[in-house]
């Protein structure tokens, strides 16, 4: 006798078993493919966490110290250019009242020559690198550079916001320094060709030998001179750590002066703008001294201000306080007065350094803030 025939399955109980079964069965993971975890696994603390939500306040909180101190750097120069302007209220005020006295139509034409500063550095910090960087940002950095001269001396504070930028701009490390160190051998070279130029050409430089320091003035500058190129000497020869990156930097150095100086327009931008630097900032100078009655020919002045300049330049005074006694003192010394020559130099100080510090000072924070410095 055969078997009855099994009923076949209903519709109904088919369905239900495979909607169970695929949602009994994990869901793979879209990274790897297999099965995900599990919701039982996760335990009752983490099944409730959003993990969109959690990765975005890690994110906050880790970028909480950098904000503040992106906040500090920002606030650093102003608060500065404050201080600054409080401590020496009387130069201020005094620089300030007579620059309002004074020919407004020569002022006028030495803050023009100011703006050609700003410009002739860009010329040269862009020919002394082969790379070329964005002029407008360039010109803005130098443009900065100015208050943060005033905060470290030598010129270091514009060679740091230098370096700054072009590390922010890709340049490599050692190119940046590079570049920086072949900028001032060049200005110093540029600057000594001018002085030599108007020495050879004006007949006023008689008078500058009442300015030469004796010989026992020259001893211990020639003897700081010889015992710093002693300890560089003996720090790289026991030192060997040093000598790979000071090698490495003189290598790039070498290659990258080849390099400007086989392209004409950063010949042009290196040379030209390194001539051109003392050039403008002596004609604000003689500029102020015309508005405010200095009574100097333009030559004497510009002759004034190479030689001062040339003479104690690398004293390390912030804000150039040491070039401006040593001006003072070269104005007096070609036949000026001692008030309008020093009223001279205050204004001149006042028009192209302490004028420029405020914005110069919102110039460096707002670059600092788009991370361009």
């Amino acid at each position: 006798m055969s078997p009855a025939p099994t009923p076949p399955p209903s519709t109904s109980t088919s369905t239900s078993t495979s909607t169970y079964t695929s949602r009994s069965l994990p869901r793979p993971s879209p990274e790897t493919g297999g099965p995900g975890p599990k919701c039982a696994d996760l335990g009752p603390e983490t099944t409730g966490a959003d993990p969109e939500r959690a990765a975005p306040a890690r994110s906050a909180a880790a970028r909480g110290p950098g904000r503040s101190l992106r906040l500090a750097l920002c606030l650093a120069p102003l608060l500065f250019a404050a201080g600054w302007a409080a401590a020496n209220r009387p130069v201020v005020y005094e620089g300030f009242r007579r620059l309002v006295a004074a020919d407004p139509g020569w002022l006028a034409a030495g803050a023009g020559f100011t703006c050609l500063t700003w410009v002739a550095a860009s010329c040269v910090r862009q020919g002394a690198l082969p790379d070329p960087v964005p002029p407008r940002l360039l010109l803005a950095s130098q443009f900065a550079a100015g208050a943060a001269n005033h905060v470290l001396p030598g010129g270091l504070g514009a060679h740091a916001v230098t370096l700054r930028f072009l590390r922010g701009q890709g340049v490599p490390l050692e190119r940046a320094t590079a570049s920086i160190g072949l900028y001032s051998l060049v200005k110093s070279v540029a600057k000594a060709l001018v002085l030599v130029v108007f020495l050879a050409s004006s007949p006023a430089r008689r008078r500058l030998g009442e300015l030469i320091p004796d010989g026992r003035l020259l001893i211990p500058l020639a003897a700081g001179v010889g015992g710093a190129v002693t300890v560089a000497g003996v720090l790289l020869t026991v030192v060997r750590p040093l000598r790979r990156p000071v090698a490495g930097l003189l290598r790039t150095a070498v290659s990258d002066a080849r390099a400007v100086h086989a392209r004409p327009r950063r010949v042009l931008a290196l040379w030209g703008g390194a001539v051109a630097m003392p050039l403008v900032q002596a004609g604000a100078l003689a500029c102020v001294g015309a508005s405010l009655g200095l009574g100097l020919p333009w030559e004497q002045v510009v002759l004034a201000h190479l030689a001062a300049g040339t003479a104690v330049g690398a004293v390390p005074a912030p804000g150039g306080l040491a070039v401006d006694a040593a001006l003072v003192w070269t104005l007096v010394a070609f036949g000026s007065s001692p008030a309008p020559a020093t009223a001279t130099v205050i204004g001149y100080r006042v028009l192209t350094d302490w004028a420029p510090l405020l914005p110069g000072a919102l110039v460096l924070s707002a670059l600092i803030r788009r991370n361009v410095v």
